[in-house]
């Protein structure tokens, strides 16, 4: 299987580099972010016409995810539980939830495609809803592993963390004074991977961007950050067999301001193959 996740910044602007990618690069599962359409705005056709199946969840012009696979997708959830919502000025356990988690089963993979809140300002009601959501993320994460321990599962998208000094070449991105790098945020990350997790792309690709602001030639400086992730359970981490991120397609025509993060896996390999790299603890 090789899978992929992309923060396309508004599929139907973006569709038709979408598909191209996932045809070109023999994508079989896409996890998609910010899609910014309704549901049934969604540009299924060209999806459907390269040989894919897909689910989306949106609730308006705003964030919104979606999953394209060649396999059938089954056991969809569209919020994984305790997942808080947020009305700007209200408070309480009862807040609209956004459209930011779709989750589905591909052929015995549980995979979960996120849009995690930006939390915006340090001072925001938005970075304590980011921290919350983060923290539910992480709940949900440590139940379902408790309970199946050998659960190939992918935890996928924009993060809009960089959890690491290294992953932040933005020089705007300030720690103490903007969001994404805060010791928080940092730190939630850190627990998302002590629930059971590993980042799968690090260890096959240890430097790189995923995101550069359109603004103040960004890209061209290589100011960026690695805010987009393939966070994996053991039994997911130990079948990827390769990884990689496509720098190139931030370039060329109406480019989103995020690149596709990509591993290849394989759940049949033969166990007792003694030059796989061991590239998980």
């Amino acid at each position: 299987m090789r899978l992929a996740t992309w923060n396309v910044n508004s599929i139907r602007a973006r569709v038709v580099r979408t598909v191209d990618f996932c045809v070109r690069e023999n994508i079989d599962v896409l996890a998609m972010q910010e899609i910014k359409c309704k549901p049934e705005q969604f540009p299924y056709a060209a999806f459907e016409e390269a040989g894919y199946h897909v689910v989306a969840h949106g609730l308006n012009q705003w964030n919104g995810v979606a999953i394209a696979s060649r396999e059938p997708i089954t056991e969809v959830e569209t919020a994984f539980p305790g997942m808080p919502g947020f009305l700007k000025g209200h408070e309480g356990p009862d807040l609209p939830q956004e459209a930011r988690a779709i989750g589905a089963t591909i052929d015995g993979v549980r995979v979960w495609s996120l849009y995690v809140p930006n939390g915006r300002g340090l001072d925001d009601p938005h970075y304590l809803y980011k921290l919350d959501w983060l923290a539910a993320l992480t709940g949900y994460t440590r139940e379902m592993l408790a309970a199946n321990p050998d659960l190939p599962l992918a935890l996928v998208g924009d993060f809009n963390i960089a959890p690491t000094d290294a992953d932040n070449g933005d020089p705007t991105v300030i720690e103490g004074v903007t969001t994404h790098v805060s010791p928080p945020e940092r730190e939630a990350f850190r627990a998302l991977l002590d629930a059971g997790l590993s980042d799968t792309v690090r260890p096959l690709v240890p430097t790189g961007y995923t995101y550069w602001d359109y603004k103040q030639l960004r890209f061209p400086r290589n100011e960026g950050l690695r805010i987009d992730f393939i966070l994996g359970s053991h039994a997911f981490a130990d079948a990827v067999e390769g990884a990689a991120i496509h720098r190139d397609e931030r370039k060329g025509e109406i480019p989103s301001d995020h690149v596709p993060v990509v591993v290849d896996l394989d759940f049949a390999g033969d166990e007792d193959d003694d030059d796989r790299p061991m590239i998980f603890g």
